[in-house]
């Protein structure tokens, strides 16, 4: 039987029990009398088990949700995808990069997903001129990677990944740039944010 199963039944045993206690109860004057030990042990005994239960079949649900979201990832992933590969573009086009002068000491970014929801653990981020690298981590089992765009147009991208580690790293001159998830749907949700590079 598995946990949601059980929690059913230790649930309905509970109500059962409930119900069938009252009505002896306001039958029999003397009720528990002797049998008060019995019928508390028989009580605790069954909350503790539907309690345990209830959070088993909970977690159960949420790994079987994170399990189908992730496999719909894949398949959106492998679908856009399809077409490039179909058509001989190569995936991995240098972008266009900005025009004005990148020289600067650039530096380096930390960003995370949030392990339970999609969003950023920060929608703002700042660096010198120069070679800007976000180190990005993903606690999440969803997958995400992160992106730098500026004006709609991508200028660099990470793998994407669940449960990982990764960087992107791109030539900023001073400007206002996008970072985001490109996973889609996922900067629709606020997986996104401004870089200010100055």
């Amino acid at each position: 039987m598995s946990n949601g199963d059980l929690f059913y039944v230790c649930g309905g045993a509970l109500a059962v029990s409930a119900v069938l206690i009252s009505f002896v109860g306001l039958r029999v004057k003397s009720f528990p009398g002797k049998a008060a030990p019995v019928v508390a042990l028989w009580f605790v005994l069954l909350i503790g088990a539907t309690t345990s239960f209830a959070v088993l079949h909970a977690q159960d649900e949420e790994e079987a949700k994170a399990a189908e979201l992730s496999a719909a990832n894949k398949e959106i992933l492998k679908e856009e995808s399809s077409p490039v590969e179909a058509e001989g573009e190569g995936e991995k086009a240098p972008a266009p990069k900005p025009e004005a002068a990148t020289k600067g000491p650039g530096g380096t970014l930390q960003l995370a997903a949030s392990p339970s929801a999609l969003a950023f653990d920060t929608t703002k981020l700042s660096s010198k001129p120069g070679k800007v690298t976000i180190d990005f981590d993903n606690p999440s089992a969803l997958e995400h990677n992160v992106a730098i765009e500026q004006d709609g147009k991508e200028i660099a991208v990470s793998e994407t990944l669940a449960e990982g580690k990764t960087s992107v790293s791109a030539d900023l001159a001073s400007g206002t740039y996008t970072y985001l998830c490109t996973v889609p749907g996922h900067a629709e949700a606020g997986m996104e944010g401004t870089l200010v590079v100055k």
